[in-house]
């Protein structure tokens, strides 16, 4: 944590609860009162869903078609990208008039930096009830909010509020708030982490913080154990800015060799694209969360659609999941299409997200194979390996040499 002339910090994580879905719910109360989801009902992938269909294990980043078959009676909705953003920018104008330093992490969560609000307030949990009710009240809408002396902590106290409540952690009471938990529910840990740490019987966060660093050096690499030894004594930065960094990203694009209207073949096209970009992302050793879908068409008009993932991801398995619930947006199937272009942004580096759980599926897996595809098309040539979906297309749409080994359609 850190100490400003010796104010220890005073951080608040306030996350949306189920923010798409707590928006559709808003506008249809009654999808309040079923188990639903915001995203594709067979492709795609769920951006949000409510308590009830949670109950069933449905869960952000999760493939739609999975969502499904969890739930079958849950209610798949289209997502309204316009409706969310303005939902999320006048919730962060609510947090700016009761706090001045506000940094929005994506368009449901943000950080607030209470500690010069302090003297004016009361305490932390004043503020943050006030907050609670002002959204509730202006906005109609739900979210938790975690008090701690840095940003983790802060974090983790939201997400132990949820849904629709508020938690205090104070610096003197971190670890105990902290070395109870299952190791998993550490933000940072994903689930191959949390399994190889289950293999060395390293269960809790308390066990972690016992576990002398050299044994995690030893089976993490050094980098890895100096970032699970901060996350099990709960330390992190308390520093939160106002400053907005550009945009950067990883992005390509594909103009096809003639105008289609096939929705197949324009999936085939994202489909070459995402691979592309994760290819680019992986060797630069990046990862992204925010994704771009963009659709030139035949007459050169172009739409395009957005949205901010919970994790970072890198594979071509999970930026095409997301693309799809973006393409099934009607206004980007209006015409015939020229082009297709997806980008990555809101970029981290690999080695500083290598703890973040994957985008629903575990680590092993996709993102394995994907890595392995990269080795051996560097072996052995940039298209030595591609996927089945790919290799399936007419030979006069994009013309494929024999010979290659194919990976298998995620569709």
């Amino acid at each position: 944590m850190f100490d400003f002339g010796g104010v220890v910090a005073t951080i608040m994580h306030v996350d949306m609860d189920s923010f798409y879905a707590s928006v559709e719910i808003r506008r249809r109360p009654a999808l309040g009162r079923a188990p639903m989801w915001v995203g594709g009902d067979g492709r795609g992938v769920v951006l949000s869903a409510n308590w009830l269909a949670k109950q069933w294990g449905v869960e952000g980043g999760m493939p739609s078609a999975r969502a499904k078959r969890l739930c079958p009676t849950g209610v798949a909705v289209r997502p309204d990208f316009d409706a969310y953003l303005v939902a999320s920018r006048a919730v962060m104008e609510i947090f700016r008039r009761v706090v001045a330093v506000v940094e929005t992490a994506s368009i449901d969560e943000a950080y607030l930096d209470v500690t010069g609000a302090l003297r004016m307030w009361g305490s932390a949990v004043e503020i943050g009830q006030q907050i609670r009710q002002l959204v509730r009240t202006e906005q109609q809408l739900p979210c938790s909010v975690g008090i701690g002396p840095n940003r983790l902590v802060a974090k983790m106290a939201s997400k132990a509020a949820k849904p629709d409540g508020l938690r205090e952690v104070p610096p003197e009471e971190v670890l105990a708030f902290l070395h109870p938990m299952p190791v998993e529910q550490l933000y940072g840990v994903g689930a191959s982490t949390a399994e190889r740490l289950h293999r060395r019987g390293i269960v809790t966060v308390g066990d972690l913080a016992d576990t002398p660093r050299q044994t995690l050096r030893a089976s993490f690499g050094p980098q890895a154990a100096v970032a699970l030894v901060n996350l099990a004594f709960g330390r992190s930065s308390a520093h939160v800015s106002n400053q907005h960094v550009p945009a950067v990203g990883v992005g390509n694009q594909e103009t096809f060799a003639a105008d289609s209207a096939d929705p197949a073949v324009v999936r085939a096209e994202i489909l070459r694209v995402c691979s592309s970009v994760a290819r680019r992302l992986r060797k630069a050793g990046l990862m992204g969360r925010g994704v771009t879908l963009s659709i030139r068409f035949a007459d050169f008009t172009t739409a395009s659609a957005s949205l901010t993932l919970p994790n970072p991801v890198d594979t071509a398995q999970e930026l095409y999941a997301v693309a799809l619930t973006l393409y099934d947006r009607p206004r980007l199937h209006a015409k015939p299409v020229r082009r297709v272009g997806v980008r990555c942004d809101q970029l981290v580096g690999a080695d500083q997200v290598h703890l973040q759980p994957t985008l629903g599926e575990p680590e092993l897996g996709w993102r394995e194979a994907e890595r392995a595809a990269d080795r051996l098309n560097a072996r052995f040539g940039a298209k030595a390996v591609t996927r089945a979906a790919l290799a399936r297309l007419p030979e006069h749409h994009h013309p494929i040499p024999p010979g290659r080994a194919a990976l298998g359609s995620s569709e």
